[in-house]
């Protein structure tokens, strides 16, 4: 204990202590006052309030501002793509999901509308032309299918106005899944009563459901629900933060350019024909659109406007699948459509605003058909007849259900028909 000791002042130490108050070195500020405390402490509050109202003041004024009047050209997305002449229910959906997997419904039996619609992937192939049955190319691109059931018309010349048609034009064209006729498309239908009863089920008021038409309108009820909202249609429903400043300003280069005029509404697109290559004639005319339909001279080169949602998933672009990137296809738009020769500052602010187009895929939805073609499915039905459906199919299933053994090609039962 004797450092402690030797450290302790003596009582009378304490005696030669100067007073705070009468030091001249305190007295001259190296000790402040409470008062002084207080002063020193409102200064440096109201200081970092000015720069919290400085900083705020300037974000403020660096935020983007969107193009309102060519915002209003737009709208979001619908839950569902309604169409009163062919209501959605849970069975035309069942049924639509079964046929659009299904392989059977072409002459090889190896080729769905999901092989150049693949629902994983955006709806699309990403090559130029797709390849159909006995491995003839086809001579325009495969556009997507998601969100397509709300476009004023089908195919790039438009030829189908709903999908309901355009889900029974790839059955018999010879070139993509080589039905022979309708009537051959049936006949493979009808031989499994399975199918039957799901048509049974989703027209329950026709008295022969099994019908051509209603193949399409089963497709198409499937399609109406292909919808994938994104960040732009959170936007639109007033969510301001649904977008970076940069994709504003990249819709703002978008609408400078007058890319609107052509792209607009819900879909942006999907909902116009224009000709391609209003301002510079676009280079290769070997397919002449609308005008192989009508023959009419002003609809040479005239195809209906794409939509760009989903549009950075849906490489290559245009109807013949010529042009390979994003970037690419941008600049050749503003050039030929609009006569604007974008820098590549502009371009990268344009794709920007795009990223915001892409929504993501409802797997819930589309995946259902994926389970059945696997043993799964809704019903004891769709179960049932998913047993014969694609490689993993039994040959005693195959039996029982009319469907051809040995070769997996249709062609051999339906010479007859």
């Amino acid at each position: 204990m004797t450092g402690i000791a030797e450290t302790r002042r003596a009582p009378e130490e304490y005696d030669n202590v100067p007073d705070p108050a009468q030091r001249s070195d305190i007295s001259q500020g190296v000790c402040m006052s409470p008062a002084n405390v207080r002063q020193v402490g409102w200064f440096v509050f109201l200081f970092i309030v000015i720069l919290m109202l400085v900083n705020f003041v300037v974000s403020a004024s660096s935020k983007v501002e969107v193009n309102e009047g060519a915002v209003k050209l737009f709208a979001p997305l619908p839950a569902v793509m309604e169409a009163s002449a062919n209501p959605v229910t849970d069975a035309k959906v069942a049924l639509g999901r079964m046929l659009y997997y299904d392989p059977r419904l072409s002459a090889s039996q190896q080729i769905s509308c999901n092989t150049c619609h693949a629902l994983d992937v955006y709806g699309a192939e990403q090559k130029p032309v797709s390849t159909g049955h006995k491995n003839q190319k086809g001579k325009r691109n495969a556009p997507t299918v998601y969100n397509a059931a709300g476009h004023f018309a089908q195919f790039w010349d438009g030829r189908a106005p709903t999908v309901e048609e355009q889900a029974k034009g790839p059955i018999t064209n010879p070139i993509e899944m080589a039905m022979p006729s309708n009537v051959a498309a049936l006949h493979v239908v009808k031989s499994m009563p399975e199918y039957v009863a799901l048509f049974q089920s989703a027209f329950p008021n026709d008295k022969d459901p099994v019908t051509y038409d209603n193949i399409g309108r089963a497709i198409g009820a499937f399609e109406r629900k292909l919808v994938t909202p994104s960040r732009w249609d959170g936007f639109l429903e007033g969510n301001q933060s649904a977008l970076t400043d940069e994709e504003k300003a990249g819709f703002n280069t978008f609408a400078a350019t007058g890319c609107q005029y052509c792209h607009y509404g819900t879909y942006i697109g999907g909902n116009s024909f224009q000709k391609l290559g209003v301002v510079k004639p676009w280079a290769n005319q070997s397919d002449e659109g609308l005008y192989q339909l009508t023959k009419d001279e002003n609809d040479k080169m005239v195809f209906k406007v794409p939509s760009l949602r989903n549009i950075e998933k849906t490489v290559p672009y245009f109807h013949d699948g010529s042009v390979a990137t994003l970037e690419q296809a941008i600049s050749n738009m503003a050039l030929h459509q609009r006569g604007v020769n974008l820098t590549d500052a502009q371009v990268k602010s344009i794709v920007a605003w795009m990223d915001a187009l892409t929504g993501p895929l409802p797997s819930s939805y589309y995946r259902k058909a994926v389970a059945a073609e696997k043993y799964g499915g809704d019903s004891a039905a769709e179960r049932r007849l998913a047993r014969v459906t694609g490689p993993t199919r039994s040959k005693r299933a195959r039996q029982r259900w009319g469907v051809p053994l040995g070769s997996t090609d249709n062609e051999s039962v339906l010479e007859d028909i």
